[in-house]
């Protein structure tokens, strides 16, 4: 039962970094289709990481799976796909002060946090993952009972950690300097001196001020 959810927990974690990674690269081909440019979009300080892509193939993981008929899996997709959107604008917003995207002009947008367009594209991706990426997902069973890859793993879960604590934590500390608080301690200075605004306002291009 414990080597069960060892590997279930590996895999999970695999799904999320594959994930992440495919949206990383999404959102460059998205751009440069769309606005004829080469835009490098990340979600983390470091590395080739959109999360909520990441997040979005673990719950399709979890929860369509097991989902048969393809128009369920679209419908689901589409529920699921919205909901996710919307709630990771929300604590984006409460937790940085910023947004990502914008949907606004969007015809049927909910508070510009997702659209009806876009539930249809996290369908579509619903409808893909079942029919081609879900059987590849299985696959990574034979893998993990590697002990080199069991190795990887925790190496990459601690680089991962590490990534997503400091990209909250600098991501905080931009909102804190725009709110002119002052550093209150050794962590703030170097997140002042090493997380600079240009840094980040390269990094995260695509994000936004909340007014």
């Amino acid at each position: 039962m414990g080597k069960r959810i060892i590997n279930y927990s590996i895999k999970i974690f695999w799904i999320f970094v594959i994930g992440s990674v495919f949206g990383f690269f999404a959102e460059m081909l998205y751009a440069l289709v769309y606005t004829r440019t080469l835009e490098i979009r990340q979600g983390l300080i470091y590395g080739p990481f959109i999360q909520i892509y990441g997040i979005g193939a673990v719950a399709y993981y979890i929860l369509i799976s097991n989902v048969q008929d393809p128009k369920k899996a679209f419908f689901s997709g589409m529920v699921m796909g919205g909901a996710l959107e919307y709630l990771c604008s929300f604590f984006q917003e409460i937790f940085f002060g910023t947004i990502s995207w914008d949907y606004s002009h969007l015809f049927m947008n909910l508070n510009g946090r997702t659209s009806l367009l876009y539930c249809v594209y996290w369908g579509v991706i619903a409808i893909l993952y079942l029919k081609m990426i879900y059987p590849a997902f299985e696959k990574l069973g034979i893998f993990i009972e590697k002990r080199s890859i069991r190795i990887l793993t925790i190496f990459f879960m601690l680089f991962m950690t590490f990534d997503i604590t400091i990209s909250c934590m600098a991501g905080n500390r931009q909102q804190e300097r725009h709110q002119n608080i002052l550093p209150r301690g050794p962590i703030d200075e170097f997140l002042d001196r090493t997380y600079p605004d240009e840094l980040l306002d390269r990094i995260y291009n695509n994000k936004k001020e909340v007014q």
